[in-house]
């Protein structure tokens, strides 16, 4: 029996260190299981139910590790990623969408990104776009994410005038965003990999100190998932110029972002055989059938997550280590009680809704997505300048897929201005017609 579970990940018995393995999945989980608390807060602001959006989390995730663990044998975790989950948001918001239409494009996404697991145009996407623009999306949506951390913290406000400014820094909420962030960086240094989640708890521990947070308990039956299941919505608007534009912006971004950690884990555990993956295609089939499986049960695009370096570093090697972090993903499920009390919001006199319990994490994060600014190349101005556009208008105009609409149109009038035409491929340039229409018909 456990000779034919071995032979399903492909593992010779001699070289498997199943504690190890076991070990690896838990520090992914708890590297990366701030997701939990964080996702029902962000995707809440579309009316969706929390408790239903938790436990589509966690399914979603279970799911795509066990598949990332049985199809590709990768000790790589997946949920739904943060910068997804506010694009989600973003624009579902500025195109007047229920959160149903919203999932509807995430389904569609997930579908296309299954078929591109199963061609070599995969490949194509991925290495004709930009390397420069690829680096700013993510330097830009982890400003973004800085920001909504800043501004749920109080530390930001909106002020007339200068549209932005600093609230006030004595406010409980402020103190209690900086004690937690605190313990972030100080577990951090120590070397602590679930230090996110301890500053999670130390701010909601302040805060209901405080009586800015009320406490809801912390083990319960799970809640019901009816409010988000099975509730996206297929519209005829899909094939309208916008939505391409949307879907594809999903799309190309968990292509990024699934492909740089899989690189990033890849050569950390020393998976790379000659610069390339083996078994690369299971790697993005998983992780696209997590994508529509997320949408399906009610949240945002799932994918793979760089925290599992954790376990890598720990010395997982399998798709054991995934199979246990979707595991504690779906013991989390009755843990609905403890996320109800991180995610309650605090109303200040001035109407603000602050989120002083869940802002570190936000901060934090930004901050370990902002790190990727080093690998733009400022010295040539053909990729830099596109970069640049993605790192200020993403976090300044509030849109992801604006951002990374005007970086490709200005990278593409950049090299037609040089005469550098055979330099742009056809899949940077049917994108860049894509947007350009969208803003000419719209």
């Amino acid at each position: 029996m456990k000779r034919g579970f071995l032979s399903i990940f492909s593992i010779d018995k001699k070289s498997l260190d199943l504690k190890t393995e076991i070990e690896g999945g838990i520090a992914t989980f708890f590297t990366m299981c701030y997701i939990i608390f964080v996702q029902p807060v962000v995707l809440s602001k579309l009316n969706m139910d929390p408790g239903s959006v938790m436990i589509a989390t966690c399914l979603s995730s279970a799911i795509a590790c066990f598949a990332m663990g049985i199809l590709a044998n990768y000790p790589v975790a997946l949920a739904p990623g943060m910068g997804h989950n506010f694009l989600f948001v973003a624009i579902a918001t500025s195109y007047g969408l229920s959160f149903q239409q919203a999932l509807g494009i995430v389904f569609v996404s997930g579908m296309l990104f299954v078929i591109l697991s199963f061609v070599p145009f995969r490949e194509k996407i991925l290495n004709d776009i930009p390397i420069g623009i690829k680096h700013g999306i993510s330097v830009g949506i982890g400003f973004l994410i800085t920001l909504i951390g800043l501004e749920w913290a109080g530390i930001v406000v909106g002020v007339p005038g200068t549209y932005v400014g600093l609230g006030k820094l004595n406010s409980p909420s402020v103190l209690i965003t900086f004690f937690g962030f605190i313990v972030i960086i100080f577990l951090t240094l120590k070397g602590i990999r679930s230090a996110i989640i301890w500053g999670i708890l130390t701010s909601t521990f302040l805060s209901i100190l405080f009586g800015l947070s009320h406490f809801s308990g912390v083990i319960d039956s799970p809640p019901s998932i009816k409010p988000t299941f099975w509730k996206f919505e297929l519209s005829k608007d899909f094939f309208s110029l916008s939505f391409i534009n949307v879907v594809f912006t999903f799309l190309f971004l968990d292509v990024f972002d699934t492909v740089g950690t899989l690189v990033g884990v890849g050569e950390q555990g020393k998976f790379l055989v000659n610069g390339k993956l083996p078994r690369a295609k299971q790697a993005f089939l998983a992780d696209a059938l997590g994508t529509v499986a997320g949408s399906v049960l009610g949240t945002s695009t799932v994918t793979s997550y760089i925290e599992s370096a954790s376990g890598i570093s720990v010395g997982a090697k399998t798709g054991i280590a995934s199979i246990v972090t979707g595991l504690l993903f779906l013991l989390s499920i009755f843990f609905y009680p403890l996320v109800k009390t991180v995610g309650s919001s605090y109303i200040t006199k001035e109407g603000l809704i602050l989120y002083p319990t869940i802002a570190p994490a936000l901060i934090f994060v930004g901050f370990l997505m902002i790190a990727n600014i080093k690998k733009i190349e400022f010295t040539n101005y053909e990729e830099s300048i596109p970069a640049f556009l993605s790192v200020v208008l993403i976090p300044l105009g509030f849109s992801i897929a604006d951002g990374i609409a005007i970086s490709f149109i200005t990278y593409c009038f950049i090299k037609a201005l040089l005469f550098k035409f055979k330099e742009v491929s056809i899949v940077v340039y049917i994108l860049t017609l894509i947007f350009l229409l969208r803003y000419i018909f719209s």
